[in-house]
């Protein structure tokens, strides 16, 4: 038998919590947790089973979506707006969505699970939420706002946040009350030629080594593929496969390295690669007395490289700046 590999994948990836879970007593949990789960369950009855991984995190939920990027929006705005109808003292939830690379995993109780940035980033925009709140992030509000300008309308921007590893996060708000009203199911699942079924699966996200990919349908000559700032990342969409790989090279000439491979999700091509400009190797780190000074080109780069110290134990000083012709940082060495 085929040994089966992990699949990585960039898709929407919303992720909820429990505002105040931890400090209630146990049968108040259940009760939350209960009514949390029926409010989620009815969220998703839109969305075909086997076109979203559901995982449960204690305090609340993460939710992979594989298809449409629409979907996570959906499915984000119909939670809240069923659990805004609660008293905040019965139930109240943080919620964040982020559109970045998983990989989608066995776990040791033989389920799915995702990794990666793409969930890791959904958590830290949920964590810049006040409850009852739904933040996005750039790269999910990038991709969905040019998918129709009724979903540009739902979002206004936030701003910037920095998360506790010093990285900055773009967030947007999905405006309180909003509706958002999706093709019928019936109209959805016949546009992908398939009825959905509890009897779906994802298995087909694991393939073995025996396993072809399909060639590609021959396409049109392709518009310009567009490239967004995802963190250390770059998320790079087009309508097309080609347009997508055009771009992906050009960036691989300049030195970045790809980190997922092209897929579609809903009418869009998408895939992700290391940012060049994230370059660590020329920043320069002194040490003066018990600080470090970092130096580089990029912000990018000194960002990255102040974060690697910050994560075993250093404390920031001084946040990167643009000074003398150079981005700079300083930090404590942590002795």
């Amino acid at each position: 038998m085929a040994e089966t590999t992990i699949r990585t994948l960039v898709c929407s990836v919303m992720f909820l919590d429990i505002v105040g879970y931890s400090k209630k007593s146990l049968s108040e949990q259940q009760k939350m947790k209960q009514t949390f789960n029926e409010l989620l369950s009815r969220a998703l009855e839109g969305v075909p089973p086997r076109d979203f991984i559901l995982l449960d995190t204690g305090d609340g939920a993460a939710i992979a979506f594989l298809g449409d990027p629409e979907d996570a929006l959906a499915v984000g705005i119909a939670a809240r707006n069923s659990i805004a109808t609660l008293p905040p003292e019965l139930l109240a939830v943080r919620m964040g969505i982020n559109l970045g690379p998983v990989k989608v995993v066995w776990d040791l109780n033989a389920q799915m699970n995702i990794l990666g940035d793409g969930i890791n980033v959904a958590e830290r925009v949920m964590g810049f939420a006040d409850p009852g709140q739904l933040l996005a992030s750039r790269s999910f509000y990038e991709v969905v706002s040019r998918l129709s300008k009724d979903y540009g309308s739902l979002f206004t921007a936030v701003g910037t946040r920095t998360d506790k590893h010093v990285r900055e996060h773009e967030v947007y708000a999905v405006a309180q009350g909003a509706r958002l009203d999706r093709k019928s199911d019936a109209a959805r699942q016949k546009a992908k030629g398939r009825l959905a079924s509890p009897d779906d699966t994802n298995l087909d996200l694991f393939v073995t080594g025996e396993a072809t990919p399909a060639p590609a349908a021959p396409k049109p000559p392709p518009a310009p593929a567009k490239v967004f700032e995802a963190g250390a990342n770059l998320l790079v969409s087009a309508t097309s496969r080609a347009a997508v790989e055009q771009a992906l090279a050009k960036l691989t000439r300049e030195g970045a390295k790809l980190v997922s491979q092209v897929a579609q999700i809903g009418d869009k091509w998408m895939a992700s690669c290391t940012n060049p400009k994230v370059n660590l190797q020329a920043c320069k780190v002194e040490e003066a007395g018990l600080m470090r000074i970092i130096t580089g080109p990029t912000r990018e780069a000194v960002d990255e490289k102040l974060r690697e110290f910050l994560q075993y134990g250093g404390k920031l000083v001084s946040a990167t700046e643009f000074a003398d012709g150079v981005w700079t940082a300083v930090c404590d060495t942590a002795r």
